[in-house]
């Protein structure tokens, strides 16, 4: 059993470490905290786990940056600056969608340049696109750059935000403000795609997260070089600079409940670990199904974890290949012949549909570190029902994966089948046995307009004093800049170590 009696400082212990959590980290230690990560896998990251394979470096799970400066307040509070340790490529255009019938759109952060495209697709659109932008700006303001780091654990916060919110449209759907905009399809699908990039349905996510666009064209989209690993791998020296220690293959089986209030983690080992606080960047409802399942709870009890409506999921295939496709962009969308129907396919928990759209991230283009000489890395990404579709992974990996394969020759990369020299896959099964995703959901819940802000789990625990959460699954949401963000929001709930008082 680890203690603190050689540390007066108070301990804090995090679960996880993805982003949420090594944000925490570095913030909790540079507050005066003791801090002690404990992660399942064998390395940090979490959905950020880096794969290494026959000379190629894959990026797990994200690959943009959107909003660098959240991260150059974390190297600041460590007197340093990101730039020292990471260098961030900005990305011009941001991707390239190419739709079925072969139509390419790129998306710039230059209006003037953005207007062109958008005249290419259809010149009588370009006052909707004038009108769209306008609006995001506005959104953005109050939903992500005045609320997104502040905590909503009180529903009068809620109630207070409540007139802005129905003014900026949150009791619509992104598709369905979008559409005010844009009577052409293709300019439809170009601008409320967005959701999707966070585990939400652009048919049902609430209009605020409209917000992406301007969030985009105000910030930049940005790669890491070296990938996102060495962000994580950053964040991992930044907190370590701080005293904070890592345990890798150290699951936490339960959290420690003390006179209603969490005094630490017991591992799955059998091992105890006390702490004055305990922050979980573990999928919410993992925490308190599965690490609280002997407590008994007011709010997120079992069944409404069950009824809650969670992220469709994702099949990702990891692929090296022996020669470089030069004419495929950084960031490229393969657009299948339905949009509408299949985002219902795949949000109803169907079984696999026959048709997809695939993101395809080649870090090569920008960074010959990640692949050997003369060779080309790549992940191409497919939005798949999570595990309450009932699919057998296990069995239809292999096949799907064909599929995908199939739908990349046909379209951008002909030839590819005899160029791959590695290969492997993610599936919604990994993510429930790897990730502890609840259903396999890769993105948590849906950012629905009632599972957002104070309907969504709440960063200060409702059952457990000294219980917080951070991540993906919590306020304000998913995304490299939520998560970061998350972790921010400790900063007005949990005291600096030195002000903090033992119970």
């Amino acid at each position: 059993m680890l203690d603190s009696t050689h540390d007066p400082r108070p301990h804090a212990v995090v679960i996880g470490s993805g982003f949420g959590g090594l944000a925490a980290a570095v913030r909790l230690s540079a507050r005066g905290w003791r801090v002690s990560v404990v992660e399942k896998l064998d390395a940090a990251g979490g959905r950020a786990y880096v794969y290494r394979q026959d000379g190629f470096t894959f990026d797990g799970g994200p690959t943009i940056i959107t909003a660098p400066y959240l991260l150059e307040e974390l190297w600041a509070m460590c007197g340093k600056q990101l730039s020292d340790d990471i260098t961030l490529k900005r990305m011009d255009p941001f991707y390239e969608i190419r739709f079925d019938d072969g139509t390419v759109f790129r998306a710039f952060d230059d209006v003037a340049r953005m207007k062109a495209e958008v005249a290419r697709i259809n010149p009588s659109q370009v006052e909707g696109f004038e009108r769209c932008i306008a609006d995001s700006e506005k959104i953005y303001e109050v939903a992500f750059a005045t609320l997104a780091d502040q905590p909503f654990h009180s529903f009068w916060s809620m109630l207070k935000e409540a007139p802005d919110m129905l003014r900026l449209g949150g009791m619509r759907s992104v598709f369905s403000k979008v559409s005010d905009y844009f009577t052409d399809e293709k300019l439809r699908v170009a601008f409320s795609f967005h959701p999707l990039l966070i585990g939400g349905n652009p048919l049902t996510t609430t209009a605020y997260y409209c917000l992406i666009q301007h969030l985009e064209r105000l910030h930049g989209v940005h790669y890491a070089m070296g990938g996102t690993g060495a962000i994580a791998a950053g964040l991992v020296r930044l907190a370590e600079g701080n005293g904070a220690q890592f345990r890798y293959n150290a699951e936490v089986a339960e959290i420690t409940v003390k006179n209603g209030r969490a005094s630490g983690v017991r591992l799955a080992n059998g091992e105890t670990i006390a702490a004055d606080i305990v922050v979980s960047n573990a999928d919410p409802a993992w925490t308190y199904s599965r690490l609280l399942k002997t407590q008994p709870r007011k709010r997120w009890t079992d069944g409404k974890l069950s009824r809650a409506k969670y992220s469709m999921s994702l099949f990702v295939w990891y692929f090296g290949t022996n020669r470089r496709f030069e004419d495929v962009y950084h960031h490229a969308m393969v657009l299948g012949p339905r949009y509408e129907g299949l985002l219902r396919d795949i949000f109803s928990g169907k079984p696999l549909v026959n048709d997809m759209s695939l993101y395809l991230h080649r870090p090569s283009a920008s960074d010959p570190s990640v692949a050997p000489p003369g060779c080309d890395a790549f992940y191409v990404l497919s939005p798949v029902p999570n595990l309450t579709s009932g699919t057998d992974w296990a069995a239809e990996a292999e096949a799907y994966r064909a599929r995908v394969q199939k739908r990349l020759e046909e379209t951008i990369m002909p030839g590819l089948g005899e160029t791959i020299i590695t290969s492997r896959v993610l599936t919604p099964q990994d993510f429930r046995d790897r990730l502890l995703s609840y259903q396999g959901a890769a993105f948590a819940m849906q950012p629905q307009l009632f599972q957002s802000a104070w309907f969504r789990p709440h960063n200060k625990s409702e059952e457990v004093e000294g219980l917080f959460l951070v991540g993906a699954g919590t306020h304000p949401g998913a995304g490299v800049p939520g998560v970061i963000s998350s972790a921010k929001i400790l900063d007005e709930l949990v005291p600096a170590g030195a002000e903090f008082v033992r119970r």
